[in-house]
């Protein structure tokens, strides 16, 4: 019996190179979009890019509890400080720290676009990044994917995070970010204060022109209707009469009486003359107060008006000056006031970025990206007309 022994037969090279050829031939797209990408993703992020370091810092705006003098409604309302709470103001730094502003102080006092350049940052990584300028607008840009301020609505504190590639940069830029929104807290304070005290002083400076025009045009009436007091002088006026109606009251009591038992007596025509003279000086004082138009009752009127008003003027002075005063003692209290929760942090270690993740990200992105153009492609081909 003849027994054939059987070898393994060696594929030749060429023929396994070919066959990896027609492999990477008839799966190209799916190299091209999915594990070219997944490849570059994963020489970047485990061999190029650079470690990026975050300070942490939180923050809250506080008012001490004042005590506001209640000197009368209108005091209350020329004090008014235009700021209601923390919260507003927090608001207000968190919206600074996020703008234009707050990088035009930061390239002052931190360098900031020298730190976001540090060559110890990859070239994709670092400012300006590729496909961008080196202008404040492309920086502003780069600035808001570098810092994070937002408002912890469980805690109501301001965080504020920054990133950067050295933890001395993350923790000075953090830092600078900080003394730059205490300076703007102390700012506010400085113009809410002023606010305060240039209407109070405007008020007072109104009360003053309103209660000189009053003691002006007092003058002016009690010179043209020739009067100091009409209520007083009315009241002397009034009195010479009644004394007067008395004295002729007894003048006519007597004259009767003469004229019931001496009909004859000379005295009689002389006692007429002096009640007719007493009556015609009764009459005189008479029209003095009522009667014409140029009586004391006739200006009156006018005379309480102007007095109201000076009185009312006086008034609204003296509260004005209690309002000023009082503006001028809240301005030596600091209304708002920033304090640090936690100060920036100098980090020891990269957070960033999440290597594995991020090529996870990139590899399931491009198969996503390639399945749906396949879709498509066979969909299109599926209804093409043969």
């Amino acid at each position: 019996m003849n027994v054939e022994q059987s070898f393994p037969v060696e594929i030749p090279a060429k023929d396994r190179h070919s066959a990896f050829t027609a492999w990477l031939k008839k799966r190209r797209w799916f190299v091209v979009f999915v594990i070219l990408p997944t490849l570059l993703a994963a020489i970047y992020y485990l061999f190029i890019a650079s470690g990026i370091y975050v300070s942490e810092s939180r923050f809250v705006i506080k008012s001490p509890d004042q005590k506001r003098s209640q000197i009368s409604s209108l005091a209350n309302i020329i004090q008014t400080t235009g700021l209601s709470g923390g919260q507003e103001q927090t608001n207000e730094i968190l919206d600074y720290i996020r703008s234009r502003n707050a990088l035009k102080d930061l390239e002052k006092v931190a360098q900031v676009r020298e730190r976001f350049a540090s060559p110890e940052a990859d070239r994709i990584s670092r400012f300006p990044k590729p496909l961008m300028e080196n202008t404040f607008e492309d920086l502003f840009k780069y600035y808001e994917d570098m810092v994070d301020a937002r408002l912890d609505s469980e805690t109501g504190t301001a965080v504020v995070k920054v990133k950067a590639f050295t933890p001395q940069d993350a923790y000075k830029i953090n830092l600078s970010l900080l003394q730059l929104s205490e300076m703007l807290v102390n700012r506010l304070n400085d113009r809410v204060q002023n606010k305060a005290i240039v209407e109070a002083q405007k008020q007072v400076d109104l009360a003053t022109q309103r209660a000189r025009e009053s003691r002006v045009a007092l003058a002016q009436y009690r010179n043209a209707s020739s009067l100091i007091d009409p209520e007083k002088q009315a009241g002397g006026v009034i009195e010479i009469a009644n004394a007067l109606i008395t004295e002729r009251a007894a003048l006519q009591a007597q004259l009767q009486t003469m004229q019931r038992l001496t009909p004859d007596n000379p005295s009689i025509p002389v006692l007429r003359n002096r009640i007719a003279a007493i009556s015609a000086q009764i009459a005189s004082q008479n029209s003095q107060v009522v009667g014409s138009g140029s009586g004391i009752a006739s200006k009156l009127g006018g005379y309480e008006n102007l007095l109201v008003e000076q009185e009312f003027a006086t008034q609204n002075l003296n509260v004005a000056s209690a309002a000023l005063v009082q503006a001028r003692s809240d301005a030596q209290h600091q209304k708002f006031y920033l304090e640090r929760v936690v100060d920036p942090d100098m980090p020891d270690m990269p957070l960033l970025p999440h290597r594995l993740i991020s090529i996870l990200t990139v590899a399931a992105a491009a198969t996503c990206l390639y399945f749906i153009g396949w879709m498509l492609i066979v969909g299109i081909l599926e209804h093409a007309p043969d």
